[in-house]
């Protein structure tokens, strides 16, 4: 198994991609959230020119504020500066949208945008719907180094619903998943990606990578300790982010481990005007803990939104979601320990992957 990292993107900070291969890291996914951080394709062209054999993407790329086009011409351009490692993550953009108040891109137009997109990131003419119409576009002149189409550039499909896994299995070279809980987890995953293909995937060519938080315990740490809550609380906020849009916009329940904190955390965010409410949600998004929410950080939302155990207790369930087809996990720490987790990570874990 591969493990790599999501990087909230930072232009003054890519000596953290640097560092990372160092360690051993196999990709860096730079994250696109526009009103967040800094944009993911002037990062990775950063990226790019100061590293050699790590693989560089988009963590995921949005395509609700990113046409086709703009997208495919964007990684073709970094596989310029990085043949041949380059790589393009996409997805509808739970974040990126809600932050500016708008819903991701529905599930029919997301499968139209990955039909347009997947013959445009191989050079080739694709067919784009604008306005009632289908225009033929392609790249007009991708040989004098502009874009580079030659080396082969992988679209793995960001899906955690049975719609978006089957347009991951549909149209995407591999997908991007919440992390499982187990085999049996996983498993599933590949009924829900291979629900509409006429065949089953070839699952030694089909790649598939899960994000989390990443944390190796101590010897007798607890799971909610100041660590712990200080390396992996921005990933568990970020769950909670997205169950709290999920049900202010469409009613659904939150998740059992979110119980014990759901009325308190409502009555916090519902003291924000709703107008401006979808600014306050994601404050600190994947990066740090507000300090009026740090009591949140309760060891049933620690441990069922992020990867915690110790070195055995780690590597024995890579082992295990390997073995279930598996290809790689991403982790995505709080951003003031990152370093911090990327060595601990790159000394306990990758050397027995």
């Amino acid at each position: 198994m591969d493990i790599g990292i999501c990087i909230a993107s930072d232009i003054t900070d890519i000596d953290y991609c640097v560092r990372a291969e160092a360690l051993g890291y196999s990709h860096a996914w730079f994250a696109d959230s526009q009103m967040l951080w800094s944009d993911c394709y002037a990062c990775l062209a950063l990226a790019a020119t100061k590293t050699t054999t790590i693989k560089l993407g988009t963590g995921v790329a949005i395509t609700g504020t990113r046409p086709a086009a703009v997208n495919a011409a964007s990684i073709a351009t970094i596989n310029s500066l990085a043949p041949g490692r380059t790589f393009f993550g996409v997805g509808a953009g739970n974040t990126a949208m809600r932050v500016m108040g708008l819903p991701p891109q529905k599930i029919n137009a997301f499968g139209d945008y990955l039909e347009t997109v997947k013959p445009l990131l191989k050079g080739d003419e694709a067919e784009m719907r604008h306005q009632g119409q289908q225009i033929p576009i392609q790249h007009i002149m991708p040989d004098r180094g502009f874009v580079n189409f030659k080396d082969p550039i992988p679209m793995y499909v960001s899906g955690f619903g049975p719609r978006s896994l089957s347009l991951a299995g549909r149209y995407g070279d591999g997908a991007v998943l919440g992390m499982p809980s187990d085999a049996a987890t996983m498993e599933n995953i590949w009924l829900m990606l291979e629900k509409d293909r006429a065949e089953k995937l070839d699952r030694n060519q089909f790649y598939t990578t899960a994000l989390t938080a990443m944390m190796v315990l101590d010897s007798g740490e607890a799971i909610d300790s100041e660590r712990v809550k200080n390396s992996c609380g921005a990933m568990a906020m970020a769950a909670l982010h997205y169950s709290y849009d999920q049900f202010r916009n469409f009613g659904h329940q939150p998740a059992a481990a979110f119980h014990e904190i759901w009325e308190d955390y409502c009555t916090l965010l519902g003291e924000y005007p709703e107008e401006r409410r979808h600014q306050r949600i994601h404050m600190g998004h994947n990066c740090w803990v507000l300090p009026e929410e740090l009591h949140f950080l309760t060891p049933k939302l620690l441990q069922s939104t992020c990867f915690i155990g110790t070195q055995d207790q780690l590597l024995e369930k890579l082992h295990q979601l390997s073995a279930a087809g598996l290809n790689q996990v991403m982790t995505l720490p709080n951003l003031d320990s990152r370093i911090e987790c990327l060595e601990r990570i790159a000394e306990d874990i990758i050397p027995f992957m």
